[in-house]
């Protein structure tokens, strides 16, 4: 259920692969996302399986609607009742508050920095790349007080530069905004590397504190890949701040 989870200074970092939830196929078995065609009551059992494996609150989540832009909205407690926004990435100075980002082959980008207590979430797709959605979310931090040498950034499971096959056209109309996304394919055609690219944007807006997950969505079969599949679930990453916590400020 949890695939991959990263904790540091009280700031936790965690993201799902598809088992251990009720969905029943093409979205077998823990789909994360609501807009997907799948059962509404299979996703909320789903979201809160997952929450409880993490020991957080299904209530206290921000979820997004996402639509491959560059918007970034703060936030200081889950939506209402209401229309979600349609906004890419997330911040919050709450602590306990986790902020989540769906994904099937996009880059899921996760933030923190615990000194400030400010944390951020990113849907990192090839638009939101040339877009910068992620410097975008590293700006709205920073105006909450975050300090980009003092981020951490997590990147997830995600589609790999040797399989993400696009025309040479875009590949270098991306890598014109993002060099390091430049890539091939194993069988020798030109590709983007998404993570990649979002690792050189961070370190131009002065992250260098990034780790990747190191998991191609595509080639494992323990994760939702919309490449592979077309229909299918969603992973989910999630990113929080513990409540009481006791940070080094030196």
């Amino acid at each position: 259920m949890i695939g991959h989870r990263h904790d540091v200074s009280g700031a936790h970092f965690a993201f799902t692969d598809r088992w251990g939830g009720v969905s029943a196929a093409p979205y077998d078995t823990l789909n994360l996302g609501g807009a997907v065609g799948d059962d509404p009551a299979a996703v909320h059992t789903n979201r809160e399986l997952a929450a409880k494996a993490l020991g957080l609150d299904p209530a206290a989540v921000v979820w997004m609607n996402q639509v491959h832009g560059n918007d970034v909205a703060v936030v200081a407690a889950p939506w209402g009742d209401g229309e979600v926004p349609a906004v890419d990435a997330v911040v919050t100075t709450r602590r306990g508050l986790s902020l989540a980002v769906l994904t099937a082959d996009c880059v899921p980008v996760l933030l923190a920095d615990p000194v400030a207590g400010v944390v951020g979430a990113a849907h990192a797709g090839r638009p939101g790349l040339v877009k910068g959605v992620v410097p975008a979310a590293v700006e709205a931090m920073a105006g909450l007080g975050a300090r980009p040498e003092r981020i951490t950034v997590v990147t997830g499971p995600a589609v790999c530069g040797h399989c993400y096959e696009v025309p040479e056209a875009m590949r270098e109309q991306v890598a014109a905004v993002a060099p390091e996304a430049r890539s091939t394919t194993s069988w020798g055609t030109p590709a983007l590397d998404v993570a990649a690219g979002v690792h050189g944007q961070l370190a131009g807006v002065g992250v260098q504190d990034v780790t990747g997950a190191g998991v191609c969505t595509l080639e494992s079969a323990d994760h939702f890949s919309y490449r592979r599949e077309r229909t299918t679930g969603r992973l989910a990453g999630y990113v929080w701040l513990d409540v009481d916590v006791d940070v080094d400020v030196r």
